[in-house]
């Protein structure tokens, strides 16, 4: 019968003390949680933004929530950290072929949505002026897109998607609505939102709608949020092929070193099945020291002394699958 690539019982005990291996093993538990506490974090300022705003307000669907994409990818990272994190820990060759299974999924879903993004260019930008276009729309009812629309009109100084007169399709800001907001823009639109440079003034933009377009490029920004947004991705191109390159190195260094940790449990339940007569015990394994004093000879089943020191390390199951 074949004894396997470990030859010996002694053999596998010897490979089972192997530091590198020991080392891969908790560098991926740690890892992996690592990415399960990012992950958790992730999910949790989700489900605060959800709770906070339920009911949403509007009648807004959720599925339209920008904080469920938050939801959806911290409950997906941290349901596949946690998997690598027990398969890693226990040694479990199901858990593990789950993690490396998801991750090789979403690195192909990542390199698909990025030659995707450089195949349908036009598609993308038309699609990006469609989601600004409803973000306008949508404007006081959702929290998360004002907060999102004002964040953009501040940091790139425009109004709008093609001009600040896109805010007359806003149902508040339309001349013909009732309120105090008709005829007017966000105070996010205004080139000097803050009244004596200190205190935010949140009625600049009241009126702008009503005057002329030199009278009102003198209070706000006049050009649309399309084009500088997308003079603004193009600039950051090389950054955000960074961090998706980035993003793929962490993955397959995960993975890798899952692949290493379920390589090495396959090799010990091979040599197991062709080798092992009786179960491996925990203090069979034992230490180079005690092999120096010639005290390997020990068979299993023999009890260590009573009295003085153990030669014996008591080194707890590695893999599972011999002990």
């Amino acid at each position: 019968m074949s004894r396997g690539r470990f030859g010996t019982k002694q053999g596998c005990v010897r490979w089972l003390q192997d530091p590198f291996s020991h080392c891969v093993r908790y560098l991926a538990f740690f890892w992996n949680l690592l990415f399960l506490l990012l992950g958790l974090l992730t999910l949790a300022v989700g489900v605060w933004g959800l709770l906070a705003k339920s009911p949403l307000p509007g009648g807004v669907p959720l599925s339209s929530d920008p904080m469920l994409l938050f939801v959806l990818a911290g409950l997906g990272a941290s349901t596949v950290s946690l998997a690598g994190c027990l398969g890693a820990f226990r040694a479990n060759p199901c858990l593990l072929r789950f993690f490396l299974g998801a991750v090789l999924a979403f690195g192909g879903l990542e390199v698909l949505g990025g030659l995707l993004l450089l195949l349908a260019r036009r598609r993308l930008r038309d699609a990006l002026q469609d989601l600004l276009l409803l973000c306008l729309l949508r404007y006081q009812d959702d929290p998360d897109l004002q907060f999102l629309v004002d964040e953009v009109q501040r940091s790139l100084q425009c109004c709008g998607l093609e001009s600040y007169r896109d805010w007359e399709s806003n149902p508040y800001f339309n001349c013909s609505a009732p309120g105090v907001q008709a005829c007017g823009v966000p105070a996010s639109c205004c080139q000097d939102p803050l009244e004596n440079g200190s205190v935010p003034n949140i009625q600049c933009g009241f009126g702008v709608l009503g005057l002329g377009a030199a009278a009102a490029g003198a209070m706000v920004h006049t050009g649309g949020c399309g084009a500088a947004l997308g003079a603004w991705l193009r600039g950051q191109a090389g950054a955000i092929a960074t961090g998706a390159a980035v993003l793929l190195l962490l993955e397959a260094v995960g993975a890798l070193m899952a692949l290493r940790v379920l390589r090495d449990i396959t090799a010990v339940r091979e040599w197991h099945s062709h080798t092992c007569s009786q179960p491996l015990h925990a203090w069979d394994v034992i230490t180079e020291p005690a092999r120096k004093e010639g005290l390997s000879g020990l068979t299993p089943g023999t009890t260590p002394p009573a009295q003085g020191p153990s030669p014996l390390t008591p080194a707890p199951p590695f893999w599972g699958v011999c002990s």
